[in-house]
């Protein structure tokens, strides 16, 4: 174990002696500013780094209703030239609405204390700018401010003070604070201090130190002080989850039950359905003929003609809106589209609860709190288990999730405040398809005419709704028929170009189109070079030479990030001219931890059948797993065929 120290000790004992120190612009009178520039680095010790911190420091006071104050101050040292606009511009976040911003100080020194500037030249409050796509408009503010004098060989110090006076639930409360930042930290201290009378959650993680505990005068203090943390470097295809950041979690002493009973209050009065809405359902389901069919009537009209929007206004930001005010305005957030869904499939005769997640997000189930969730969708219970529906997904299918909802621990909120606990289902991987078939014919002079069929499905559908989600016309669609046919053989010409509507989430993502007069294969000597116009695997060549060149791996690899849970299949079938021959590349056949991959190649008759098969996996392998990965990738580029000689007669052009 680490010991803190000596410039450490000091402050360590000054904040466990008592309550949090009291910090204001005139200064943090726990913390010596003097002793915190002395640990100046010199910047050839640190070849890797553009920046160091001095100190990176927390200081939080929480009472038991979730008001408080949290105060953090950083010292940097700016070493290179490129971290100069980093550092020169900052910005502090808050909401007006129920906290308080404080910007104790700002200055920018030299690097044995000397004063360059104690204060920005420019400071200036701002409204988050809504965004176009899915705008959401929020009471949160940006303090923007500009430092000047900030160069290579300066230190930026500031310290902000953000207070919480209303919080939206009661007694709810977080805080969280990474002693591994990625970069090297001199001098790293949290302190926490809380009503000895409540006992938070706490999570540490990876911590090679211990901390400090104190009661006094009713309150309790814990702090967590490091010496010289050091940089931690990035890896390919690192877990969140592992054994290298230090980090540390704490929460209110609630339960998620607690929470999910909060929201079921919200929420209770806001289901009421109105003859306005009672009429547009009637005009959704208008020949629906059996419920499924008027479910996803409504599903496609609340995920797509209901336009997204985040209103993150006092409470907005979790008690949803009334239905009405929804078919009013024609907007919604996430807990609106998934409320009058609730409410509108009720009157379909259909139970369905509110669900609350965090999406692609990772919610730590050891800390309940509101603040951990950021989304929410619908769960529709039945006889052959519950179906799971994100009406805010305008592309996703009735009885898919997307990807970003799959496998997060989510709570399902009954109305009478009962609350589960649930683990969103996971789709197979074979379920997320894109498969790419072209059955043709080659000429002597290597042109080829072909039918070509894509198809998508789960994860891999969004690209292709997407593209097809708006109509063409007669112009868009003659370019978008040259282009596909063009980027599957060099010259090309395309027709009969079916399509689906993108936005019609019972119709498969098809495309379909004829080429002709595409440049397949060129003349060699006495043989001819067909070009596989599928990508080969060469490409995982270089990427096991980088891990190999990094050295022993610290970080636990994500399975899903090498490849993704998810099939591609690609198959050629060209008839050859009378008489010719292909020179097949051997078969590549490689599975392990990682996934799949088969790739063949033959002659059958007169016709050549290129296939080829990846499927990726889920999971989490150690650290010195890295050398099955790297197996895996050179034995997957060992099919690096790009292009296939062709023994015969070719013609001459």
């Amino acid at each position: 174990m680490r010991c803190t120290s000596f410039l450490l000790l000091p402050l360590v004992a000054s904040a466990v002696a008592a309550q949090a120190p009291v910090i204001t612009p005139q200064g943090d009178p726990s913390v010596r500013a003097d002793t915190i520039y002395s640990l100046a680095v010199k910047p050839a010790d640190y070849p890797d780094e553009s920046f160091v911190y001095l100190l990176d420091d927390g200081v939080v006071r929480l009472e038991a209703d979730g008001t408080g104050t949290r105060t953090y101050r950083q010292v940097v040292q700016i070493l290179k030239q490129d971290a100069v606009e980093t550092w020169a511009e900052q910005q502090f976040g808050f909401q007006p609405g129920h906290q308080r911003l404080t910007v104790n100080w700002i200055r920018v020194l030299r690097a044995d204390g000397t004063l360059i500037s104690d204060q920005p030249t420019v400071t200036q409050d701002a409204d988050v700018p809504a965004q176009t796509d899915n705008p959401v408009y929020t009471d949160q503010k940006l303090r923007r401010v500009s430092l000047s004098g900030v160069a290579p060989g300066t230190l930026v110090d500031f310290s902000y003070t953000i207070e919480e006076l209303k919080p939206f639930r009661p007694g709810d409360f977080t805080a969280d604070w990474s002693v591994s930042t990625g970069r090297t930290v001199r001098r790293s201290r949290y302190l926490v201090d809380l009503p000895a009378n409540v006992t938070p959650h706490l999570v540490e993680t990876n911590l090679d130190f211990a901390r400090q505990t104190r009661e006094a005068r009713g309150r309790r203090t814990y702090v967590w002080a490091r010496a010289d943390v050091p940089m931690v470097k990035g890896e390919p295809y690192a877990a969140d989850s592992n054994g290298v950041y230090m980090s540390i979690g704490l929460a209110a002493p609630t339960t998620w039950e607690a929470i999910g009973s909060w929201y079921a209050g919200l929420a209770r009065d806001r289901y009421t359905v109105t003859p306005a809405l009672e009429a547009k359902l009637h005009q959704l389901v208008v020949g629906a003929r059996t419920l499924d069919d008027s479910l996803r009537a409504l599903h496609r009209w609340v995920a797509q003609d209901v336009r997204y929007v985040s209103v993150a206004l006092g409470m907005g930001g979790y008690q949803p809106r009334a239905p009405q005010a929804v078919l009013e305005t024609g907007f919604g957030d996430c807990k609106d589209k998934a409320t009058i869904f609730i409410a509108l499939a009720k009157r379909l005769g259909v139970t369905a609860y509110p669900v609350l997640l965090n999406a692609g997000g990772t919610v730590d189930r050891r800390l309940p709190s509101i603040s951990q969730f950021d989304h929410a969708i619908v769960a529709i219970p039945g006889a052959a288990g519950t179906r799971y529906v994100d009406p805010t997904s305008e592309l996703t299918p009735l009885g898919e999730l997307p990807m970003v909802d799959q496998n997060e621990f989510a709570l399902v909120v009954h109305p009478d405040g009962r609350t589960d606990e649930v683990t969103l289902p996971v789709a197979a991987p074979d379920a997320n398809l894109l498969d790419t078939r072209i059955v043709g014919e080659l000429s002597p002079a290597g042109l080829v005419s072909a039918r070509v069929v894509e198809r998508a499905a789960g994860a891999r559908q969004y690209q292709l709704r997407e593209a097809f989600s708006s109509p063409f016309d007669s112009t868009e669609r003659a370019q978008l028929t040259r282009g596909i046919a063009g980027g599957i053989f060099t010259g090309a010409v395309g027709d009969s170009l079916e399509i689906f509507d993108g936005r019609d989430l019972a119709a498969e993502p098809r495309v379909t189109l004829v080429l002709r007069q595409g440049q397949a294969a060129r003349r060699a000597g006495n043989s001819t070079i067909l070009t596989v116009p599928f990508a080969s695997m060469a490409g995982f060549t270089a990427l096991a030479a980088d891990l190999e060149a990094r050295g022993p791996r610290r970080f636990p690899i994500d399975v899903a990030s090498v490849i993704g849970p998810m099939v591609t299949r690609s198959e050629l079938r060209l008839k050859l001219p009378a008489g010719w021959h292909a020179e097949l590349p051997a078969p590549v056949r490689v599975d392990g931890p990682i996934g799949s991959y088969t790739s063949s190649y033959r002659q059958e008759g007169q016709e050549l059948v290129i296939e080829r098969r990846t499927e990726g996996r889920r999971g989490i392998l150690p650290p010195d797993r890295v050398d099955a990965l790297v197996a895996w990738m050179k034995a997957a580029a060992r099919d690096d065929t790009q292009y296939i000689v062709l023994d015969g007669a070719p013609a001459d052009r």
